[in-house]
């Protein structure tokens, strides 16, 4: 016990010494018990969702109105037909949509049976469970308010309700959350594996003396750090081959997208990993410090606040605007968008500008802080 008491001593001795280490070990679970209890929630609040009334009558301003002024869900458009509510589910403006037949107003004041179709975003099961629920709930109690409403004016028994909810589910019409999650894996995989391996072995080269070897050679710096980080650029490409295969092969995921497009969007993914993980080895003196800092500030940060678990539209406004600087989120819409919808560039160009940008922009920065002799 006794050696096991100088051991502690030593121990905390050495962490006061190093006040990298002691915010690593003393803020950080503190941030991410603040990140937690923000982002943290299952509760689904102001789902977006886009009307097509192709009624124009009083009846079905009614509903919508019933729509948009409960939290549960946010009116985000109203169009005149059905076939324009392709672009607000396809570009992730809406989750849900609700489309008003006509005749819906004159059907309803004369007691007619009347469908009302709503269709939902299936990427996110779990997320469009919660979501059909509440607009299954929304319309049966409307519907039962107007059944009370006509038999009191009637003076007799309510009628039956006149509207019947019909339900339709686009891109996971199986409503498996496989679907949605695994191409969420493979982004986190990408994540973890490259960033973690290029910052740890450049530190790695620093404890053990070689990376002075090679400060000595003839090398340049942009050929020293090219060198260094394409070799973990190949193994990330490995892993998406192995998860591509397991995810279509052994659980059936559909991809019904551009494979293509998706390798040339994980490249530019890759380039945001890479630079991440040469900033943090030029912020890192061990490969403690590198594991501590890259786990603690970037990756959980990024898994909980990039939309992999967690909807962002769940979280509070002053959070979502600080997920714009994740480029997991970026990611996570293509791959999702690629397996699940298959759309392509022409609708992904937003999202692939950020990865870009996000990406030039980290890789620039640990460059300028890298030099040949601490890169």
């Amino acid at each position: 016990m006794r050696r096991v008491g100088f051991l502690i001593w030593k121990e905390l001795i050495e962490l006061r010494q190093d006040p990298r280490l002691f915010g690593l070990v003393v803020f950080a679970p503190i941030l991410q018990l603040f990140m937690l209890g923000y982002a943290a929630t299952t509760d689904i609040r102001n789902v977006p969702v886009v009307v097509a009334d192709s009624d124009r009558s009083a009846a079905s301003r009614d509903l919508i109105a019933r729509f948009d002024s409960t939290p549960n869900f946010s009116v985000v458009g109203i169009v005149s037909g059905a076939n324009e509510i392709d672009a607000y589910l396809e570009r992730g403006r809406a989750w849900m949509a609700l489309s008003i037949p006509p005749g819906y107003g004159e059907a309803l004041g004369a007691g007619r049976p009347q469908a009302v179709q709503v269709i939902a975003d299936g990427s996110d099961a779990n997320s469009t469970n919660i979501g059909l629920g509440y607009a299954t709930n929304l319309i049966a109690g409307y519907a039962q308010e107007l059944a009370i409403e006509r038999g009191g004016r009637t003076g007799g028994r309510a009628p039956e309700t006149g509207i019947e909810p019909r339900v339709r589910v686009w891109f996971n019409p199986r409503m498996e959350s496989r679907d949605f999650m695994i191409p969420g894996v493979l982004a986190l995989l990408l994540l973890m594996v490259t960033t973690n391996l290029s910052a740890m072995g450049i530190v790695r080269e620093k404890e053990l003396g070689t990376l002075e070897q090679l400060n000595v050679t003839p090398l340049r710096k942009s050929e020293l750090i090219l060198g260094k980080l394409l070799p973990y650029a190949m193994v990330g490409l490995v892993d998406v081959f192995l998860v591509l295969g397991v995810a279509l092969l052994w659980f059936q995921i559909p991809l019904r997208g551009s494979v293509w497009l998706l390798l040339v969007l994980t490249l530019v993914f890759l380039l945001s990993t890479l630079g991440l993980g040469l900033f943090v080895s030029t912020i890192s003196s061990t490969q403690q410090q590198a594991m501590m800092t890259t786990t603690f500030f970037f990756l959980m940060p990024m898994i909980y606040l990039s939309g992999f678990v967690f909807p962002i539209e769940n979280m509070p406004a002053a959070i979502q605007t600080i997920t714009y600087l994740i480029p997991l989120r970026y990611y996570l819409v293509i791959l999702r968008s690629i397996f699940l919808k298959g759309v392509g560039l022409e609708t992904l160009w937003p999202q692939a500008l950020a990865l870009v940008a996000w990406g030039a922009g980290i890789l620039a920065l640990a460059i300028a802080r890298s030099t040949k002799r601490t890169a």
